[in-house]
């Protein structure tokens, strides 16, 4: 079997306590089985002590990745009040319990998450894979260094309660893709006063992939016809802007060609298909035409 006939994605459901790169590792294994080749990437990593949503990118699907990464995110958040963490979740250390909870109440939580919703500066944990001068902040961290860590742009759509129950708080989330929700429990236990940190994470979207859809790792691992799973690109990238090549056009592409632009499809980018649904090229603007960024398919 061919890499292109199951180039693709793979929407995982990330068990805890595995890395990203795991969940990578174990399905390139199949994969290689399966065509002989090995690329295999993720789109967006998840931390260990987090479950859910984690897209993983196969064969020329990986060079993707980028259009699917950005897509907006939903979480299921667990926060425990009283107490902080020096990774800012369960897995770092805990300082002991530094206030009394049981005064807070839902007006008070409702008052301090206000702030956080919309277009904020955001201060990654210093316990994350955030390259500052070409070293991750772990490594530093785990060396004993602590530096400044500049605040980014990030987006909070939402925040709601679903729980509170002295000292776990239970939120839903939806964010932009940056968001670190380790860093939005610490700051929002500074904001309440009493200290905060992260004790369980679910993602259960990450744009039009959604947890309900996904499939467990052990599937992957255990079932014979595992790649019945893989999602084509014109599935995966349904919600984009796609148009379809007649022959004259994809030979065109395949050549390195422009050609000319549809009438009203201004994105910034487009997804080219063939009439039979394979990935052809991803073509970006230029002037009145579209030529080829990426190709996929060679002239046969």
């Amino acid at each position: 079997m061919s890499e292109i006939d199951h180039s693709g994605f793979l929407n995982v459901d990330k068990p805890l306590h595995y890395t990203s790169h795991d969940v990578v590792a174990l399905v390139r294994r199949r994969y290689r089985e399966l065509t002989g080749a090995k690329k295999v990437g993720h789109a967006g990593t998840l931390d260990p002590l987090a479950s859910g949503v984690l897209i993983l990118c196969l064969g020329k699907a990986t060079r993707l990745s980028e259009y699917i990464m950005p897509g907006r995110k939903s979480y299921r958040a667990s926060v425990i009040l009283g107490r902080t963490s020096s990774t800012y979740d369960s897995g770092g250390e805990l300082s002991e319990r530094q206030a009394e909870t049981a005064s807070i109440d839902l007006a008070d939580i409702r008052k301090a998450i206000t702030p956080f919703i919309g277009e904020i500066l955001q201060v990654p944990p210093m316990y994350s894979a955030i390259k500052v001068k070409g070293r991750k902040l772990y490594e530093l961290a785990r060396q004993g260094q602590s530096i400044e860590v500049e605040p980014r742009p990030v987006r909070i759509d939402s925040i709601n309660i679903l729980h509170w129950n002295d000292p776990l708080l239970e939120l839903d989330v939806i964010c932009s893709a940056g968001t670190y929700i380790r860093s939005l429990a610490h700051d929002l236990g500074q904001a309440l006063g009493v200290g905060a940190y992260l004790s369980g994470l679910q993602r259960r979207a990450s744009g039009q992939f959604a947890l309900g859809d996904s499939v467990a790792l052990e599937t992957l691992l255990d079932e014979e016809d595992w790649w019945r799973h893989i999602i084509p690109p014109h599935v995966a990238l349904a919600d984009q802007t796609c148009v379809t090549l007649s022959k004259d056009e994809l030979s065109r592409i395949q050549n390195g060609r422009t050609i000319a632009r549809r009438p009203g499809l201004d994105a910034e980018r487009v997804f080219a298909f063939t009439c039979d649904k394979r990935l052809a090229a991803v073509l970006v603007p230029q002037d009145a035409h579209w030529k080829p960024h990426k190709v996929f398919l060679d002239q046969s």
